[in-house]
């Protein structure tokens, strides 16, 4: 069954849910919306956005130095208490966080960060690589989309690919702790260091 983009657009919307939950949830659920936001409810992905809005107060400051010494992160990463912050789980989504900052080098920790005129400047610039394509004009705009949506994939941590799972971004690896843990945890900031 082929799911039209808009429903998985409007279910994400609904849910906070990523594109890829969405569209499998609306497979399963032939096409229903409101099916779809229960299978999603059912497999905790609606109840971690849920708590996305709670304040994360608490938390611990994570760091990764890579084995030669040459590329380090700091990380604060922040929970609405400190029992969860003490949790094995928070740990080592502090780690693994950390470990995919100093691998992936994110700009920015989501699409919202990134600056309008950075956002206009990679447009410009796709637009104009798919007119060299010499493809219709409707098509040039989707060409151009898919290409932004790469860009942001590469630059944001949450839409980054995770490293040690390809198949989920960083931010379904969040949303799947904050589901177990049952709290909202946030990125508060992070910063890379490399020499050279």
């Amino acid at each position: 069954m082929s799911i039209p983009a808009s429903l998985v657009k409007e279910l994400r919307k609904r849910t906070g849910v990523g594109m890829m939950d969405c569209k499998k949830a609306l497979a399963e659920g032939g096409g229903n919306l409101e099916k779809a936001i229960e299978i999603l409810r059912v497999k905790g992905k609606a109840k971690a956005v849920k708590k996305l809005g709670r304040i994360t107060k608490e938390g611990a400051i994570f760091s990764y130095i890579h084995l030669n010494s040459k590329i380090g992160v700091l990380l604060e990463l922040g929970c609405e208490t400190d029992f969860v912050a003490k949790t094995d789980e928070f740990k080592d989504l502090g780690k693994n966080l950390a470990m995919q900052i100093a691998a992936s080098s994110p700009l920015y920790l989501s699409e919202g960060d990134v600056p309008e005129e950075v956002v206009e400047r990679e447009k410009e610039i796709y637009m104009n690589q798919a007119k060299t394509s010499g493809k219709p004009e409707q098509i040039l705009e989707k060409m151009a989309e898919g290409r932004l949506r790469k860009y942001f994939e590469e630059v944001c941590l949450l839409e980054q690919p995770f490293i040690r799972d390809e198949k989920i971004k960083v931010q379904n690896l969040i949303q799947e702790v904050v589901a177990k843990l049952g709290e909202n945890i946030s990125i508060t900031r992070f910063t890379r260091y490399e020499i050279g």
